[in-house]
């Protein structure tokens, strides 16, 4: 059996331990001041990382169609906070009972559970796209970007950046899968709360944390090639990321066991899935119909459509541009006083 021979050269995953990757500080005194207790979550840093990370070759894919070098940063000032605030919509949108159920008070912000508590957990991918591009879009008509042409600079980026911060739920011991005997199951300590009633210490689960990294890092490699030798422009390559995570999401989403809304037999988080592939498909046909050629500038017609070639000059010198009819009667004028 194939697990068996694989179980002679793989050993099931370990998770961290959660107290681990958590730093206290604080509380602090200053004078009459005094500031409370202030933690990091390592599952924070994992989602700063892939932003950082995300920022940086975006820049260097949008930057080579011809934008302004950091461009990307005007448009994530909008872009990641709406998608964080969306990212914790959906969440909490789509688990009512947790935050909505009886005896609850999501308003309550020193209560758990709170809607406000998001350190305590809880955001969504599908949000967070739905914000950010809400977000985007704001940036790239306040800076001239063509939405798609940022879209398709950002897609690689953003599957890398989603990889990464999947690792936090490694950290959290949180979202894994079904249990199995697989030789690359993943460790949970038994005395985690989202553990099933009734299965025995020492249990392993699919690792699906580990199965999205993999799957987005091939995505990241598969969209860097596509545009690289298909030159896929006008929003094609941000369809196909689409395609590729709704598809990969899709599957890891139906094994995992962790509390979901359940709508005619699958979770929202499927149908979501199912849903982005819908509008990459959508988007690469009506796209590929509209635009046949290539994209002539990263900027909308009128803004800012010139070379930077031409904006940043290497010389000083002075070029007189003026008709040579006014340069002559400039000429013949009398000296003025200064």
């Amino acid at each position: 059996m194939l697990s068996s021979a694989l179980a002679n050269v793989l050993s099931s995953i370990p998770s961290p331990p959660i107290d681990s990757w958590t730093w206290n500080f604080g509380p602090w005194n200053i004078g009459p001041f005094s500031f409370g207790q202030f933690t990091i979550h390592i599952y924070a840093l994992c989602i700063i990382a892939g932003i950082i990370a995300a920022t940086i070759l975006t820049n260097r894919r949008l930057t080579k169609r011809g934008a302004e070098p950091w461009i990307v940063i005007d448009i994530a000032l909008l872009a990641v906070p709406l998608a964080i605030v969306f990212a914790r919509a959906f969440h909490v949108v789509t688990h009512p009972d947790y935050y909505f159920g009886e005896g609850s008070n999501p308003w309550n912000l020193s209560e758990p559970g709170s809607v406000w508590a998001i350190w305590e957990g809880g955001i969504a991918i599908y949000g967070a796209l739905i914000g950010g591009a809400i977000g985007a879009w704001l940036g790239c008509r306040w800076t001239g970007i063509r939405f798609f042409t940022f879209a398709d600079a950002l897609a690689p980026g953003l599957l890398l950046a989603q990889a990464m911060g999947r690792f936090g739920n490694w950290f959290n011991q949180e979202l894994f899968g079904l249990p199995t005997d697989l030789p690359w199951g993943l460790e949970i300590d038994d005395d985690n709360a989202a553990i099933p009633v009734g299965l025995e210490p020492g249990t392993l689960f699919h690792p699906t944390f580990a199965y999205e990294v993999i799957w987005n890092v091939l995505g990241v490699i598969v969209l860097l090639w596509a545009g690289r030798k298909l030159a896929m422009q006008w929003g094609r390559l941000f369809a196909v990321y689409l395609i590729w995570y709704g598809a990969g999401r899709a599957v890891w989403e139906s094994i995992r066991i962790d509390p979901s809304e359940v709508l005619f037999g699958l979770r929202t988080n499927v149908w979501a899935s199912i849903a982005a592939i819908v509008v990459g498909i959508v988007i690469l046909i009506v796209q590929t119909r509209r635009h046949t050629g290539t994209e002539p500038s990263p900027y909308r017609a009128g803004k800012h459509d010139r070379n930077l070639d031409d904006i940043h000059s290497n010389t000083d010198d002075f070029v007189d541009v003026s008709d040579p009819a006014e340069s002559k009667a400039i000429a013949d004028a009398p000296p003025q006083a200064t």
